[in-house]
């Protein structure tokens, strides 16, 4: 019961963690992803977004952590779906190391362009048009689309389960249409990712997140809906080895 208690704390805690350090890495990436002078502004502000980097890469450990954390949990309901959310949300972290490399790879062509002196700066601007674009298709597949699958699979269980309130997967369900939605509007090029209905279509998602993190930091995983996964886990494994 500790372990479990403790568990649902750990989760909790990832999630903010994930939430916080999500937001402050990109709005540290402004200089280099937002400015129209980036490759100048990225040389110049190189500390600000090489922490902005390592916002990122919390936000990668901390994608992993909830997952790895929850599977011991979820896999007492569903053990197929708990190992397709483990790979789902380990496959969200990559892309987004990918789009962390991308950013990384956009500050080195910004050193560089400022070493030769802004010469060559066709190829320069190209190739940061490239770096940039790689960004923009990772943070829409990963913090999106990818987003979207791992929600709905945990809040499906959540729902069955009743190892917390039925509002907050109903609310997960919500979100994680409502995101995965938005990034196929995006990828077709209905909405831009950065709007007003970009935000709305994604704030669900947002709201969900840190309504379960504050309730498993604070309340935990519903103890008597543990007990009967549990014994109908013990059961199950008892027939099969009968």
């Amino acid at each position: 019961m500790n372990s479990n208690k403790l568990a649902a704390k750990i989760v909790g805690v990832l999630f903010i963690l994930a939430a916080v350090t999500s937001i402050i890495g990109l709005t540290l990436y402004d200089p280099i992803l937002k400015d129209p002078d980036y490759l100048m502004k990225g040389s110049e502000h190189a500390n600000k977004i090489l922490l902005g980097a390592l916002m990122e890469i919390i936000l990668v450990v901390s994608a992993v952590g909830t997952a790895a954390t929850m599977f011991p949990i979820l896999r007492k309901y569903n053990e197929t779906i708990a190992i397709w959310h483990v790979c789902f949300r380990f496959l969200e972290a990559v892309i987004i190391t990918v789009g962390i490399i991308s950013v990384l790879s956009l500050l080195t062509l910004s050193r560089e362009f400022v070493s030769a002196g802004a010469l060559d700066a066709p190829y320069f601007q190209a190739s940061g048009t490239l770096l940039k674009a790689i960004h923009d298709w990772t943070f829409l597949l990963g913090p999106a689309l990818m987003l979207g699958i791992n929600t709905m699979m945990y809040s499906y269980i959540f729902i069955k389960s009743k190892l917390v309130p039925r509002f907050i997967p109903i609310l997960g369900m919500t979100g994680a249409t409502l995101v995965f939605t938005e990034a196929l509007l995006v990828m077709f090029g209905v909405i831009e990712q950065v709007s007003v209905w970009g935000a709305i279509l994604a704030l669900p998602v947002a709201a969900n997140e840190m309504t379960l993190a504050v309730w498993l930091i604070f309340k935990g995983f519903n103890p008597s809906a543990l007990a009967s996964l549990s014994a109908k886990k013990n059961a199950t494994t008892i027939g099969a080895n009968s």
